[in-house]
């Protein structure tokens, strides 16, 4: 796969065949501040984002937060553009994020985000997907991306 543009770490994890980074080179943004190392694989046609909770993703009843869950799923929808579509993701943006918690996420195994894309048009990319911890589902979500302007 190519690597994107200078916004993320993208690389294969050594130890871990299959999964690749999905960092912000720039440590001082939102992604790697607040939510830490993701990784990112593709399964078939979908694309599974990967955080691993920490004590700070945690609510007063020990759940992973909510703005926690609806944050990696805003991400997985632009790693899902560059692992799916090899779409920049740097630029675009998100126009539309529906989701429905269905479980609370336990802050003792790792989150994922899987996503595949439902449509593609020139400008836009419809999403849809859920959040996971192996079999327990945590929540459902659709999302709508506008790709990034070409520069001229």
């Amino acid at each position: 796969m190519r690597a994107p543009p200078d916004f993320f770490e993208y690389r294969e994890i050594a130890d871990q065949p299959g999964w690749y980074t999905w960092d912000m080179k720039d440590n001082t943004r939102f992604n790697t501040q607040v939510m830490g190392p993701m990784m990112v694989r593709q399964e078939g046609e979908k694309c599974r984002l990967r955080m691993l909770p920490e004590h700070r993703h945690t609510n007063l009843q020990d759940m992973i937060h909510g703005a926690v869950t609806l944050s990696l799923i805003d991400i997985s929808l632009f790693s899902a553009m560059h692992v799916l579509r090899k779409s920049e993701a740097g630029m675009a943006v998100t126009l539309e994020l529906s989701t429905q918690f269905i479980g609370g996420g336990r802050p003792t195994e790792p989150l994922d985000a899987v996503v595949e894309v439902m449509r593609e048009t020139g400008r836009l990319m419809f999403m849809r997907g859920e959040v996971v911890q192996e079999d327990h589902l945590v929540a459902a979500f659709s999302g709508l991306v506008r790709k990034a302007t070409p520069k001229k």
